[in-house]
């Protein structure tokens, strides 16, 4: 596979007809996340960019509390496409931890990853994972994939039983971001793109230490299998002045597998045409490759994705 945009396009557009220029509108709805965060952010432009083509297809962004809560409403029916962390949706369709039976969903590509961030104020007395014992941290909110990474990285380090446990707040991003500045919580874990706005608000207002995470990404591999990567942000985002070493989790655009292929195949060819505006406000420097977007794991690839990548890329 590797071509360039226009080729994608082109021999894409062949594949589109069927499906999207004649009869009536299939109106989808994309689980995303809370109004204001990435998800939502990615589901939005997904909904204008399709809108911009003129085929005859819309997509109803859905806001929600994020992954496991958007991987149960795609099991439920009650949306037919859906953003999610990869180790969420793994569990989704293994029917494990959040999930207590196998859930029917698909892939149609992974899409970015995740940055997995743990930030303290500088001039607080949390330096090291160790100083968390017995604090308040802000674990993200309840139903999204911040609290399942923030959740197994305190126990990777020991933090989730014993005499003094971090104590975990569930709070979603404008949340986490107003308790840390306010100072009710001492640590505040999230999960998204490089930069996130929100925290680079933040860091523009309060100085900020950014704890490394890397050394956990053994264990939980160990735990939970290789949805897990080592990925470092970068000198320069949040005011920092060396590059960190922290945790990497791909994002899905999942769908339910009765979408027809044909409509499968429509969705993708926007999402490869215009992956640079889809993007734009979610992680900066991203790309978006056919070796990478079918790099799945264990959830299979909706039928439609398969024929799409075959046809387009060989």
């Amino acid at each position: 596979m590797g071509t360039g945009l226009g080729a994608v396009g082109a021999a894409a557009a062949a594949l589109a007809g069927c499906s999207a220029d004649s009869g009536p509108v299939r109106r989808l709805r994309l689980a995303t996340g809370p109004e204001g965060g990435p998800y939502n952010a990615f589901g939005q432009a997904l909904a204008q960019a399709v809108a911009a083509t003129g085929a005859r297809l819309e997509i109803v962004p859905v806001s929600t509390a994020a992954s496991v809560n958007n991987l149960q409403k795609l099991d439920d029916g009650s949306v037919e496409l859906a953003v999610a962390m990869a180790d969420v949706a793994e569990d989704a369709v293994l029917g494990r931890e959040s999930f207590s039976r196998p859930a029917a969903v698909t892939a149609l590509a992974r899409v970015y990853v995740n940055y997995t961030h743990l930030l303290v104020p500088a001039a607080g007395p949390v330096r090291s994972m160790g100083d968390l014992a017995g604090r308040p941290v802000a674990a993200g909110a309840a139903g999204s994939g911040v609290q399942v990474v923030a959740g197994r990285v305190l126990r990777a380090a020991g933090l989730s039983t014993g005499p003094a446990p971090a104590r975990e707040r569930q709070l979603g991003l404008a949340a986490s971001v107003r308790a840390l500045r306010e100072g009710t919580v001492d640590a505040l874990f999230w999960s998204g793109g490089v930069p996130t706005p929100a925290l680079s608000g933040l860091a523009a207002e309060l100085p900020l230490r950014f704890l490394p995470l890397d050394g956990h990404v053994g264990a939980l591999r160990e735990q939970h299998g290789p949805v897990y990567t080592a990925v470092t942000l970068p000198a320069g985002v949040y005011g920092l002045t060396e590059p960190v070493g922290t945790i990497g989790v791909g994002n899905y655009l999942l769908a339910r597998g009765d979408v027809p292929a044909g409509v499968v195949r429509t969705l993708l060819q926007v999402v490869f045409d215009r992956w640079r505006d889809l993007l734009r406000e979610v992680t900066a420097g991203a790309r978006l490759e056919p070796r990478f977007a079918i790099s799945t794991g264990k959830v299979p690839l909706h039928p439609g994705a398969v024929t799409y990548y075959r046809s387009v890329y060989g």
